[in-house]
């Protein structure tokens, strides 16, 4: 039994560290953080100007749609890398599944397109 808990000792020191890490930083900013508080740091502040309206508004559907068009590509290219790679040793069910992937991405590229996501005023 002594044999097993000896083995779990260097994890136990790996959590310790990083727990000592841890509340190191989250004490170190309130130690030695510069504390002039003034109305101008203390306002809202939103996108390159000061906030103007409710926090409740609605938004354009465009910045959803726009939000919708980043993960389409994010997730066009984290596949289409390791697909790439490993091709060769996929054959065509590999070939023919990334098809059907890159079809779907199409679609919903088309929905942006006809939604007027792509143009901008």
């Amino acid at each position: 039994m002594s044999e097993l808990l000896t083995s779990y000792v260097p994890i136990a020191i790996f959590i310790g560290i990083a727990l000592v890490i841890g509340i190191a930083l989250l004490v170190a900013p309130f130690a030695v953080a510069y504390k002039a508080p003034d109305s101008e740091k203390l306002s809202a502040y939103e996108c390159g100007f000061n906030a103007f309206d409710d926090a409740r508004m609605k938004f354009d559907i465009r910045f959803y749609l726009v939000s919708i068009l980043f993960i389409i590509f994010d997730l066009e290219v984290a596949f289409l890398f390791p697909w790439a790679v490993s091709f060769g040793e996929m054959g065509w069910f590999g070939f023919w599944s990334m098809m059907v992937f890159l079809a779907v991405l199409t679609v919903g590229f088309i929905y942006e397109w006809k939604k007027g996501a792509l143009e901008w005023e």
